[in-house]
C-alpha cells in the first residue's frame, strides 16, 4: 500500500511538473483574473490526470492501443483550442487596455470564472494523448510487479490526483503573485500578450512533435 502511495504521488508530480501550454494558461489565467479561477483550472487538470490514472488501472495497455490510432487528430483538436484561447486572451487584454467600457462584455465570456476554468482546462487535458499513455505504462509497470489489487489502485489513483492538483494550484498562486507585481494596466496588457504568443507556440509545437 506505501508503494502505492508513492508511485501515485511520484506519478502525479512526474506528468504535472513539466512546463507546457497548461502550466503556463495556468498561470497567466491567475494573474489576469484571480486564485479563484486559477484555482479551478488547476483543479481541472488535475481532475483529467486522476481520470487519466483510474483509466490506465482499469485497462490501460487496452486504453493505450485504442487510443494511439486518434492520437494525430487528438493533438490537433487540442491545439487549435489553444490557438483559441491564445487568440481570445490577446484580444481581451487588448480591449481592456483600451478601455473598461470596451472590456465590460469581455469578462462576461471566456474563462472568468472557477466553474468555466475547470471545464476548460478538464478538456484541454483530457485531449492529451500522452497522459493515457504515460499512466497505462506506469500501470503496466506495477502490475508486472505483483502490485495489482484493487485497494492498491485506488491508493495509486487518489495519490496521483493529489499530487497533481498541489502542483496545479502552486502555479495558480504563482500567477497570483504575478498578477500582484503587473497590477498596472500595461504590464497586465503585456503578461497577456506574451502569454497568448507562448500558449500559441506550444499549439504548434504539439501538433509539430
Amino acid at each position: 500500500m506505501v508503494d502505492a502511495l508513492i508511485s501515485g504521488v511520484l506519478a502525479g508530480y512526474g506528468i504535472a511538473v513539466p512546463v507546457g501550454a497548461i502550466a503556463v494558461l495556468i498561470v497567466s489565467l491567475t494573474a489576469r483574473t484571480s486564485f479563484a479561477v486559477g484555482a479551478g483550472g488547476a483543479l481541472g487538470v488535475a481532475t483529467a490526470d486522476g481520470l487519466y490514472a483510474l483509466a490506465a488501472v482499469l485497462g490501460g495497455a487496452a486504453l493505450a492501443a485504442a487510443i494511439e490510432p486518434v492520437a494525430t487528430p487528438m493533438r490537433w483538436i487540442a491545439a487549435a483550442a489553444l490557438l483559441v484561447i491564445a487568440v481570445r486572451t490577446a484580444g481581451s487584454a487588448i480591449r481592456h487596455h483600451r478601455g473598461p467600457a470596451q472590456a465590460a462584455g469581455t469578462r462576461a465570456s471566456g474563462l472568468s470564472t472557477p466553474g468555466r476554468a475547470y471545464l476548460a482546462l478538464l478538456g484541454l487535458t483530457i485531449l492529451n494523448p500522452a497522459t493515457i499513455i504515460y499512466f497505462a505504462a506506469l500501470v503496466i509497470g506495477r502490475q508486472a510487479a505483483g502490485d495489482g489489487s484493487v485497494a492498491a489502485s485506488i491508493v495509486f489513483v487518489a495519490a496521483a490526483f493529489v499530487a497533481s492538483a498541489s502542483w496545479q494550484l502552486l502555479l495558480a498562486a504563482g500567477g497570483t503573485a504575478i498578477g500582484r507585481l503587473l497590477t498596472g494596466p500595461r504590464g497586465r496588457l503585456v503578461t497577456a500578450v506574451v502569454s497568448s504568443v507562448v500558449i500559441a507556440a506550444l499549439a504548434v509545437w504539439l501538433v509539430a512533435g
